[in-house]
């Protein structure tokens, strides 16, 4: 995924209301720009950061420019715009580079399922080969060297585990994504001290034969690529 037209970069003063944040350009403008990001974003938007953010061209939106990339004072790459996730696991998938998701004919996005009412991110589907539904989770905390899920309680997630649970005793295939966008991260692990719950419905989400992939983003100004798959330990 490339980023057109370029990003550029400001120095990050502070987020706040979780979808806004207030930056200052080189050339010294303060510029209030939108964040998509409903998280914690720990580490990820410490004021001095540098910020690389995007601007659309649409005359409707109040805030034109959007928060995509943290370039830490420590020198590591974070992606805090959640949306890129989907966008870079499709392209994957397309690409054929996940070797687990190759073979199906079909994608579709966002198709309803469950009983609790969901929405399943991707939908795989082949002749002769069983569905396959596939839900992605943005990997970006990193504490004490680590990559943890979620970085807040998440009681959407809670509810994606019971969903892919089900599919996968019924028999269909049901994949749980990481996608890592952090660069300083190289292992996942659930993060029981943050959402103990989460971490006990994904072991037994995994029991009841949800696949669970892992792959880490290379990251830059310029794009995003899937590039490293990574262990992910319950």
């Amino acid at each position: 995924m490339e980023y057109f037209p370029a990003l550029q970069p400001a120095r990050l003063i502070s987020r706040y209301k979780r979808f806004l944040a207030d930056v200052v350009t080189p050339q010294g403008e303060t510029l209030t720009i939108h964040c998509a990001n409903t998280g914690a974003m720990t580490g990820c938007a410490t004021p001095g950061d540098t910020v690389w953010y995007s601007t659309s061209d649409s005359l409707t939106r109040k805030y034109p420019h959007s928060w995509e990339l943290t370039q830490t004072q420590q020198g590591h790459w974070i992606c805090v715009n959640t949306l890129r996730a989907n966008t870079l696991v499709r392209e994957a998938i397309a690409a054929e580079v996940i070797p687990q998701l190759t073979g199906y004919k079909s994608l579709q996005a966002e198709v309803k399922y469950g009983a609790e009412r969901s929405r399943i991110d991707f939908l795989l589907q082949a002749d002769h080969r069983r569905n396959c539904y596939i839900e992605v989770k943005s990997v970006t905390l990193l504490q004490h060297g680590k990559g943890y899920f979620p970085d807040a309680v998440t009681e959407r997630g809670q509810k994606h585990l019971r969903e892919l649970a089900k599919i996968a005793e019924n028999g269909e295939r049901a994949v749980l994504f990481f996608a890592v966008l952090h660069s300083g991260i190289e292992d996942v692990s659930p993060a029981r001290h943050i959402d103990a719950q989460y971490a006990e419905l994904l072991a037994r989400a995994q029991q009841s034969g949800v696949e669970i992939l892992c792959y880490k983003a290379q990251l830059s100004s310029t794009g995003l690529t899937l590039k490293k798959s990574l262990q992910v330990e319950l």
